[in-house]
């Protein structure tokens, strides 16, 4: 065994010029260890570790952490220079990347096939190794003698990797190297346990064996091929200071220097690095802590002016937003190195902000690639392209999120034009420790506010509290007000600065989302736009930022109840259109929800509409409409949802008021809501008045024509509803074009059946009830607050035939009602008229009703075919003898489908599709 000289880490390349030196005892060892834990009490420049100098002697051994570079390089004459540019290409492979034998020889592939002159490798330990090694000192330093089982795990994986990995006496020096070090490792261990505690320089050193090992096999691996690798163990070379808790900052200038003395001694064209770890200007080992090898690279990187620094992972670069929150999210081709910057700060899974400092200041591009498909370009990170559009799309690069915050807000009116407060505010809040993530004031004065992490707000309010006390006393301060459970949503990009615009079309899609802003926050430079909102809303809130600006211009997420005739030629129309829409007018329309009475099919990201009525019948789950609106509502991958109604049913209609509230928008042919109790129609309306939640329901009158459009365009611009008359039937419209010459009544009603274009049972249609319910629904857009109850309706069906049973029985008893019917015809026809079955809203007299009417066969009601409506409206601009006319097919599922697309289509442009 090796002596305790475990900071002077033999390198494995140079093992045949230094042969590794017999042990310490353990006991000697242990001695050691605590002859460190009692100098800790001297001053840092002080500190000395190691044995006596006949110790040293004896056993051949140098200072316990004081690297052999430390010693060796200075008595090195320089004698090969260092070159630095483009040349250069330095790699850096995360713990992912070297977590298996065959990921560690994937690795040795992609830097072989670096055709850069010179490349400079930069490795983490293997995966999970950093926090295997953190566990040991954690179990050491609690006396738990499970630390010797947990060494052993860490020894036998990186052995069965080398195993796997290396042959002959390559795998003999790695293993002797490991087991010297495993050994050594043991023995601080054992030391740290009787201590019960470790200082920060013990667990530093113990924690940075992963990299070592990592970065041997390697080396070892490279070196297979023939190719020219040195391995560089980055405590001789990088000096780093301390500057805070848990973070360095690097000594270029010392470590340009080791560097070079370093590279005269081992001028390979390949150099596999050690990331992570370090040395104080003491020699002391250390870490640049987590995230720490990133930082590694960008300092060697910036050290011999790399041409570029590649950051390899297991993702495909940068991403717009979260993609574990926004399943759209894009990867971005380049990022600006201060969007890098701010987009790590709010949390993004980017680089640490400080592994861009060293390469900014030298313009080093770093980029992000996968390591595991390499066909993905990644996402360079550089200085900005000065010939990048700064249109609206391309300013925002992406979307961050924190959660887990706590708004403090501090007001009063003692607070205006008064020196010193936020001084006072914000000395209290450092005088705790907490960290202030955004500050927000008022232009007034009158109020600061700034969010904390909920951890740290007890302790912040309890001080600003006792700092304001005598202000709160007398009033000059109203309120110290602590408000949980926020998130933080913030938009980042450069070109933001100089693009107008862009909060508004934040803040627009946050609107329409039905989200509520806290505060915000902007700095001068306009890198990032800022908001604090409800944390149950953050993820609602990122989606619709993210799709605003990077998905289609309006993304939909539709649920369709009902997928019966109506319901299912919508869903075809949909299935034909969509690629459509998608491509020329940017809207993206998601079907993921279709419920039926018995069956539901559910989707995340969208049905496949080809295949929806298999799906329907095969992977459907129990229909259950309550989990069905919550598989909408909960479903943040689209910021807009809307619930289709495609049913005749009440019972479906009385939820639009529940749905509505909760942020959904409604889109439905159903007449029951708006023809339904006065009351519940009013606050429905109430409610679509006062929110960004839309209610379309443009097919409830005249199936696909624009009847309701057209009334509220002539409301809207001030003309004056005085009559609305019409055919608003399309099946009795049939049945009276149909009914002349000698054909009997009842035979007109068995061909409307036949042809489909009655209920099943005709005299839901004859009974006048659907006419009336459209003709109420006119009246309450023009108005007038009428029931239902208060439309007089004229029945088609006899007295004596409303109450047969079935249907059936109706069509076989309805031919002993002809002559009656004949009767009227005649009388009509003497006169020059025909009959026609109408709804009218008599607007000027606050009334209503359906009735059959005889008209001159030259007036436009008396033109019509087959099973057309027509509607006259009758306004102030409109006079009487030429009144707005509106015409065309009123029933059948197609025209019906599609007056319900077309509200869909006029939603996705409410929400701001191009028109």
């Amino acid at each position: 065994m090796r002596s305790l000289a475990v900071a002077s880490h033999v390198s494995p390349f140079a093992a045949a010029r230094r042969r590794p030196r017999s042990s310490a005892s353990g006991r000697e060892a242990v001695s050691q260890c605590l002859k460190c834990e009692r100098n800790q009490d001297r001053p840092l420049g002080a500190l000395r570790i190691g044995y006596s100098q006949g110790s040293s002697q004896r056993h051949g051994s140098k200072n316990l952490f004081t690297p052999a570079a430390a010693v060796s390089v200075e008595q090195i004459e320089v004698s090969t220079y260092l070159p630095k540019g483009d040349m250069w290409s330095v790699h850096k492979f995360g713990g992912t990347c070297m977590g298996t034998p065959q990921r560690i020889q994937n690795v040795a592939d992609v830097v072989l096939g670096d055709s850069s002159e010179r490349k400079l490798i930069i490795v983490s330990a293997m995966s999970k190794v950093t926090d295997m090694m953190y566990n040991l000192v954690h179990k050491a330093q609690s006396r738990d003698d499970s630390y010797t089982e947990a060494l052993d795990k860490v020894f036998e994986k990186h052995m069965s990797a080398a195993k796997e990995l290396l042959d002959g006496e390559d795998l003999a020096r790695f293993l002797s190297q490991l087991h010297s070090d495993i050994s050594n490792l043991r023995a601080m261990l054992r030391a740290i346990y009787i201590a019960g505690h470790a200082t920060e320089s013990f667990s530093e050193f113990v924690v940075g064996h992963g990299e070592l090992w990592s970065s041997q096999m390697l080396c070892y691996a490279i070196q297979k091929s023939g190719a020219s690798c040195s391995w560089m163990d980055t405590r001789e070379v990088l000096v780093v200071k301390p500057s805070g808790p848990d973070m360095v900052d690097p000594d270029y200038v010392e470590s340009e220097k080791r560097l070079q003395k370093w590279f005269s001694r081992q001028p390979a064209e390949i150099i596999v690095a050690t990331g992570f770890i370090a040395s104080t200007p003491e020699n002391i080992p250390t870490t640049l802590k987590r995230d720490g090898s990133d930082f590694s690279a960008a300092i060697i990187g910036s050290l011999v002016r790399a041409r570029q620094v590649t950051i390899w992972t297991d993702v495909d670069g940068v991403f717009s937003a979260d993609p574990r929150k926004v399943s759209e999210a894009v990867i971005l081709s380049t990022l600006s190195y201060q969007e890098a910057w701010e987009m790590s700060y709010f949390g993004a899974n980017v680089l640490h902000p400080r592994t861009i400092i060293p390469v900014m200041k030298d313009n080093i591009p770093i980029v992000i690639r996968n390591m595991f498909d390499l066909s993905a370009p990644g996402t360079m990170i550089c200085k900005q392209p000065a010939n990048e559009d700064a249109d609206l799309d391309a300013c925002v690069k992406s979307f961050a999120t924190i959660d887990k915050l706590a708004l403090v807000n501090v007001e009063g009116t003692g607070m205006a034009g008064v020196p010193g407060t936020a001084n006072a505010i914000f000395s209290a809040v450092k005088d705790v420790g907490a960290n202030v993530i955004m500050i927000s004031q008022a232009s007034s004065e009158h109020s600061i506010c700034f969010a904390v992490p909920e951890k740290e707000v007890a302790a912040v309010s309890a001080a600003l509290h006792a700092r304001f006390r005598e202000a709160l006393a007398a009033g000059r301060l109203s309120k110290v007000e602590v408000i949980q459970g926020c998130s933080i949503l913030a938009a980042v990009g450069l070109r933001m600065a100089s693009t107008p615009g862009v909060s508004a079309i934040l803040f627009d899609a946050l609107a329409k989302a039905n989200i509520n802003v806290r505060a915000i926050a902007q700095g001068c430079s306009e890198y990032n736009i800022t908001v604090v909102l409800k944390q149950e809303d953050c993820v609602r809130a990122l989606r619709a930022a993210h799709s605003r600006f990077f998905l289609s211009k309006t993304t939909l997420a539709v649920g369709i109840i009902g997928p019966g005739l109506i319901g299912a030629t919508l869903l075809n129309q949909l299935r034909e259109q969509v690629a459509v829409l998608k491509e020329n007018m940017n809207i993206d329309v998601r079907v993921i929800g279709i419920t039926g009475a018995s069956r539901m099919l559910l989707s995340d990201t969208g049905v496949e509409l080809t295949s929806w009525k298999e799906n329907l019948q095969q992977e459907a789950k129990p229909a259950d409409l309550a989990n069905f609106v919550r598989h909408l509502s909960e479903n943040h991958v689209f910021p807009n949802k809307v619930l289709v109604d495609c049913t005749a049913d009440a019972d479906v209609a009385s939820h639009y008021y529940d749905w509505l509230k909760k942020g959904i928008h409604v889109i439905t042919p159903n007449k029951k809501a708006n023809s339904g109790p006065l009351d519940q129609y009013l606050k429905l309306r109430t409610l679509q008045r006062a929110s960004y939640t839309h209610y379309f329901y443009e097919a409830t009158v005249g199936a696909g024509l624009p009847i309701i459009s057209t009334l509220r365009g002539l409301l809207e611009t001030g003309d004056k509803i005085l009559r609305i008359e019409g055919i608003f039937s399309g099946t009795l419209s049939y049945i009276f074009n149909n009914f002349e010459g000698s054909r009997s009544f009842s035979d007109v009603v068995t061909e409307a059946k036949e042809a489909g274009y009655t209920e099943p049972d005709p005299r839901d249609d004859l009974s006048g009830t659907d006419v009336a319910r459209k003709v109420i629904i006119l009246a309450r857009e023009s108005g007038l607050r009428l029931e239902l109850s208060d439309i007089p309706v004229e029945s088609l069906v006899p007295e004596a035939l409303k109450s047969c049973l079935s249907a059936d029985e109706y069509m076989q008893k309805l031919p002993s009602f002809d002559q009656d019917w004949a009767t009227q015809r005649h009388d009509a026809e003497a006169a020059g008229e025909v009959l026609r079955y109408v709804g009218v809203v008599d607007v000027l007299n606050k009334k209503g009703r359906v009735e059959l009417k005889r008209y001159k066969r030259d007036h436009p009601f008396a033109q019509l075919s087959g099973s057309d409506n027509i509607i006259a409206f009758t306004t102030s601009r409109y006079k009487e003898e030429q009144p707005l006319i509106v015409r065309g097919p009123g029933a059948g599922a197609e025209v019906t489908a599609g007056g319900v697309f077309c509200d869909i289509l006029r939603l996705a442009s409410y929400l701001g599709a191009p028109s």
